[in-house]
């Protein structure tokens, strides 16, 4: 999927080898999806509380809730969206499931008092993947048939980590054993219509390191082996290059001039000891070394046969503000 497809995707599908920050990344990209007035749905299926977190809002409950405005039109000449979120359980997805295809109202909560729900989700995996997954096919679905439902222009689905998001997505293949015929199948076969079109993006987060990268270009190639839509490739949390080139690649090969780098020191008013000397030096070489690796990485990201975004390492953290500002950088590169 190339960047000019962006405007017909509905649901954007987060995925990322954990510790890569895709829920920040989902949320950034939330945010930056509800410019222009747009109203925006992120959804979680993980059980983290990870959007209330980072939105410092409430535990969200199993309902949809306002939680945040949109990034702000660049142009001036529309207002914001609005950014809802959702927490998506199974025992809650089933439930709302039994109601709305079999009646089941005070039966179905009964049925949870006995545990029955908990049973049925924990025995059968790929049940549980189409109840969660169902919840988010329903939001991208909606039209005026669903009245006084909020209907959304995009959906963010902050999804598990890249070695479970094929089999994840793929619910119509992991019910096969389970499920040949009847209403469970004939939904996950329709939900696979559209995660397969060109109306959903999966997109992968990664950051500079050999295991993550390696992770998303397996996870890319298990995407294609399903049929299922790759986005963009998210490169999180990038340092800053405050040193040219040139001098990198120096301190790799020879290291700091210890001499030039104590009369700098001694020039700025500093107590250039043996120690501080040292340290710095060997830092800096570290540094350069890191730095070497990190090319290599983006090297290997540049070969993807998928646009890729950069964003950077925030010194202060990830609050509110940070992620307005990881927004506003997605929106600049042509990701909303």
């Amino acid at each position: 999927m190339t960047e000019a497809a962006w405007s017909q995707v509905r649901l954007h599908v987060v995925t990322g080898k954990g510790g890569t920050g895709k829920s920040t990344v989902a949320a950034a990209l939330a945010l930056a999806l509800a410019s222009h007035g747009r109203n925006v749905l992120l959804c979680e299926v993980e059980g983290r509380q990870g959007i209330a977190r980072m939105f410092d809002v409430d535990p969200l409950p199993y309902a949809e809730r306002r939680i945040a405005t949109g990034l702000p039109s660049d142009d001036g000449d529309q207002h914001a969206g609005v950014v809802h979120a959702l927490h998506i359980d199974p025992e809650s997805a089933l439930l709302e499931y039994l109601a709305m295809y079999y009646k089941l109202g005070r039966a179905g909560r009964a049925l949870d008092r006995f545990g029955v729900i908990e049973f049925a989700t924990t025995i059968a995996p790929g049940v549980r993947d189409v109840l969660l997954t169902g919840k988010v096919f329903e939001a991208v679905q909606r039209n005026s048939r669903n009245r006084g439902a909020q209907r959304y222009d995009a959906v963010v689905l902050d999804a598990p980590p890249t070695g479970r998001i094929a089999q994840f997505l793929n619910v119509s293949g992991e019910l096969a054993g389970l499920a040949k015929v009847g209403p469970i199948k004939s939904q996950s076969d329709t939900m696979m219509t559209l995660f397969r079109s060109p109306r959903t993006a999966v997109h992968l987060v990664t950051v500079l390191e050999e295991m993550p990268v390696q992770e998303t270009v397996d996870g890319i190639a298990e995407l294609h082996a399903n049929g299922l839509p790759v986005g963009g490739v998210v490169v999180n949390r990038v340092r800053p290059r405050d040193i040219a080139d040139a001098d990198l690649v120096a301190t790799r090969s020879a290291g700091l001039d210890k001499e030039a780098l104590r009369e700098d020191l001694e020039a700025a008013g500093v107590d250039a000891t043996k120690t501080l000397v040292d340290g710095l030096a060997a830092e800096a070489r570290d540094h350069a070394e890191r730095r070497a690796l990190e090319d290599a990485q983006r090297a290997v990201v540049a070969q993807i046969e998928a646009p890729s975004y950069e964003l950077p390492l925030l010194a202060g953290g990830i609050d509110l503000g940070g992620l307005y500002d990881l927004a506003a950088r997605l929106r600049e590169q042509g990701m909303a």
